[in-house]
């Protein structure tokens, strides 16, 4: 016994686990969805390649369980040569094909393909990191052999393997989940405490009353949080409209209430009908409910187009639920992103019954990201949505948004997934470009619905479904962008998809989870004020785009 654990950190490794090992690291260098650096390939190689060992060491000790039969020595002799150099052609080819899989994709994106990619350095850090791991993973394993050791002498075989197995991993677990995991999250919501609090730069205390932490606001500008700093003290000011419009324009009204405002999402959502009625919000043209992100920031695309398109005679109101970031939120804080949607729109909606019908401003919501979550959990269904609203705008929706999985998985037979029909497209729309939002050519009632999704944003696309089925996004044929290069492997695209998130701001508008001047063309199909042209949403386009 005693040999046998002192070999279990420097034994030899498995036939079937570095052959997985090395077909999985591979799988991880073809293209996805977007482009990555060469830094972010070696530890996506690494992480991957200790994935791939696994699974097959897994089912390697199950083949060996279930067959009896063991190859002699020079058969295993020739079979490991024959692997190494198997594992080393592969290896080198993909690396080498690995550049203009990346280069391709960024020409495919409008961006620079002069990039630095060094094919050794992924390999030496995919090497290293995936060394680190392996031994870690076997430290463990000499952790429960020396337990089930210990154990065998006090209880029957059977009963020692099982509670050492059970005690490890409940050892495992308790020291991923309670200190690792929510040791980084505690680090990460001290961090985003900490930024909260600050302001980010050229964002100054708004003059005008009409602005949440400006004169007379019910919620202190310290309040706000940092992204509800930034949403109150950046409303387009009436002399950029009336430039734009050529009309005298009114001054817009963005509410916001903090994290820090109020205790409850309740209280937050009653503090924001205040800001709302002291502003004057119930006598303008439409109230928009605005959905944010983890952190409360809310995309000044949104915020801005709608300004332009009604010359200020607008109102927005939002309220922040976490400050940390929106992947960390999406984890930990859904619950109290669908608790703040569902308060603040009740609010909202319950005040604004009060208007008399003819007086009564039209209520649209919009968000983007975790932020159309956040809205979408305020209704039952879609019904349940155009039947208390005016429409909405949702921008890069992510796979959990529970009415657009409905909408998607009930799209009509022969809609591509990435630009689903429903119900003849009556009431809600896909749209990756502009001319989407005329597909199909039948009538598009109001109260209407638009979804923004590029095929390119990960956010949009990333479910834990991708570890063992293959998309529906990745069939042909495919969404206008979309890599046609890229392959489903079990496992390894989950990752590679779940990577390009933290790219996912970092390519031209478009792509990925950026959208910038779309969002025009969608206010102005949900929402656009009488008189209002396609010339004007050419112009709007053009300004938005250089914003």
């Amino acid at each position: 016994m005693i040999v046998k654990e002192g070999r279990v950190v420097r034994r030899r490794l498995g036939f079937g686990a570095t052959l997985l090992a090395v077909l999985f690291a591979c799988a991880s260098l073809t293209p996805s969805l977007l482009p990555r650096t060469w830094l972010y390939q070696g530890v996506m190689g690494a992480v991957t390649g200790i994935i791939g060992y696994g699974a097959g060491a897994a089912l390697g000790a199950l083949g060996r369980a279930v067959i009896g039969y063991r190859p002699s020595g020079r058969a295993r002799s020739i079979a490991w040569r024959l692997l190494v150099a198997g594992c080393a052609a592969v290896g080198t080819i993909t690396l080498w094909y690995s550049y203009d899989w990346q280069r391709d994709l960024r020409a495919l994106m409008g961006m620079d393909t002069h990039i630095t990619w060094f094919p050794p350095v992924i390999l030496a850090v995919a090497l290293s990191l995936f060394t680190v791991l392996l031994v870690l993973a076997r430290l463990v394993r000499l952790g429960g052999r020396k337990l089930i050791g210990w154990l065998d002498r006090f209880v029957p075989s059977y009963a020692g393997h099982a509670i050492g197995v059970i005690v490890i991993g409940l050892l495992v677990a308790v020291l991923a989940n309670d200190v690792l995991f929510n040791g980084f999250v505690a680090r990460v919501s001290d961090v985003s405490s900490v930024a909260n609090k600050g302001t980010n730069p050229g964002v100054r205390p708004p003059v005008s009353r009409q602005l949440s932490g400006g004169p007379a606001s019910l919620v202190s500008w310290e309040s706000l949080g940092r992204e509800g700093r930034s949403f109150a003290g950046s409303a387009v000011t009436p002399a950029l409209l009336t430039a734009f419009s050529g009309r005298p324009a009114a001054e817009p009204i963005r509410v916001y209430v903090g994290l820090d405002a109020a205790a409850t999402p309740e209280a937050q959502a009653e503090l924001a009908v205040r800001e709302l009625e002291r502003t004057g919000a119930f006598e303008r043209q439409i109230i928009a409910v605005l959905g944010t992100t983890g952190t409360g920031w809310v995309d000044e695309h949104i915020a801005d187009s709608l300004e332009y398109m009604y010359n200020g005679r607008s109102a927005m109101v939002a309220v922040q639920y976490s400050y940390l970031p929106s992947w960390v939120s999406f984890l930990l804080d859904r619950g109290k992103a669908a608790a703040a949607g569902r308060a603040l729109f009740e609010a909202v909606h319950a005040r604004l019954a009060e208007v008399p019908p003819g007086d009564r401003p039209r209520l649209v919501l919009s968000g983007e990201s975790l932020g159309t979550y956040e809205l979408e959990r305020a209704f039952s269904d879609l019904d349940d949505m155009v039947a208390r609203t005016d429409g909405a705008l949702f921008v890069g929706p992510p796979n959990a948004d529970p009415i657009w999985r409905r909408l998607t998985e009930g799209r009509e037979p022969g809609s591509p997934v990435w630009r689903p029909v429903y119900e003849g497209g009556r009431t809600a729309r896909f749209a990756q470009r502009p001319s989407d939002l005329s597909r199909p050519p039948g009538p598009w009632l109001h109260p209407r619905v638009v979804y923004l999704q590029n095929a390119s944003d990960p956010v949009v696309w990333w479910t834990p479904e991708l570890i063992y089925r293959r998309p529906a996004w990745l069939e042909e044929p495919r969404a206008p962008g979309m890599n046609p290069q890229m392959n489903w492997f079990p496992l390894v695209t989950f990752w590679q998809v779940l990577v390009d998130m933290t790219a996912a701001l970092s390519v031209p508008p478009g792509h990925g989870h950026r959208y910038n001047s779309d969002i025009v063309d969608g206010w102005a199909a949900v929402a656009a004020p009488p008189g209002w042209s396609a010339d004007d949403t050419g112009r709007l386009r053009e300004l938005i785009s250089s914003s």
